[in-house]
């Protein structure tokens, strides 16, 4: 494995800007721990995110802390089409690339929605095989808008797979507990530490307003993707997400002691994890494709 071709030394992580399929022509085969993807959903519609910012003003828009008003000033936005006319014709070919690239202890984790979740699985089982298919893990949120015409969609998916699902790398020691529902039926003690998470995780949403919100239209949780690397990748192995979008992933590999890859062919994406690892060990690169065979 060449440092050039994956990270250079003293780098802890390595942005690439461009197509993910071209670039994961460079990685080497098997040189990564986990895997983590969060696609677009294709949802038939454009993800937006405005950018705003407020000031105390007395003649302001509205009414905040204390009473105080404040006036809101838009000062941009973030958008991505999400549609696709043949949406597993263009996972496919990137779901091989991620099987080669991915050790033999490694797992992939595959996050989707309830939209396109069950043709995601059939085409996934294909190319890893059934057997490698550990869990759909559930991430169930509580925000925004609900229909009263179905039950309101407040969930994604997360399929997880092993590369060799006799020897894949697990470990829980490093993952964040949870209260018990019922903590009197546990005694003090148990309560006290908590309970492993299982297989469904409730966990907010990045607030619109927080202090974790970088202004992504897709950004996911921090605590998600703290809690799969943490507990798929060993430490001081290489995470890799090949829709990087705000870095999440890079985010949570970096504070638990992993390294990381991420790839995202939007500009916008590259200069927001410019930001978010400004004074870290990180190299941002834009990636030339190289053939296989090293011609």
């Amino acid at each position: 494995m060449t440092p050039e071709r994956l990270l250079a030394p003293g780098e802890s992580g390595v942005v690439h800007l461009g197509d993910n399929l071209e670039v994961l022509t460079l990685v080497p085969d098997g040189a990564i721990d986990l895997i983590y993807v969060d696609p677009p959903f294709n949802t038939g519609r454009e993800q937006r995110r405005v950018q705003m910012t407020t000031t105390r003003d007395a003649d302001g828009d509205r009414v905040g802390f204390k009473g105080e008003r404040y006036r809101t000033t838009r000062v941009g936005s973030r958008a991505f089409a999400d549609s696709f006319d043949d949406y597993l014709g263009f996972l496919e070919p990137r779901v091989r690339e991620l099987h080669r690239v991915l050790a033999p202890t490694g797992s992939l984790y595959f996050h989707v929605d309830y939209r396109e979740v069950h043709y995601c699985k059939v085409m996934i089982d294909r190319i890893f095989g059934r057997a490698c298919f550990l869990n759909e893990i559930i991430w169930a949120y509580d925000y925004g808008a609900r229909t009263t015409k179905r039950w309101p969609a407040k969930h994604d998916n997360i399929l997880w797979y092993a590369r060799d699902p006799r020897r894949y790398w697990f470990s829980t020691d490093e993952v964040d507990r949870i209260p018990y529902l019922a903590p009197g039926l546990v005694g003090p003690e148990k309560a006290a530490r908590g309970k492993l998470p299982t297989d469904t995780w409730w966990h907010t949403i990045v607030s619109p307003t927080g202090k974790e919100k970088l202004g992504y239209p897709t950004q996911k949780p921090l605590g998600i993707l703290r809690r799969i690397v943490r507990s798929s990748c060993p430490p001081g192995g290489v995470v890799l997400d090949a829709f990087a979008g705000s870095g999440t992933s890079g985010a949570a590999a970096l504070e638990s002691g992993r390294r990381f890859v991420m790839i995202d062919e939007s500009p916008e994406a590259i200069e927001v994890m410019r930001r978010r690892f400004a004074g870290q060990p990180v190299g941002f690169r834009e990636a030339i494709p190289a053939r296989r065979d090293g011609a």
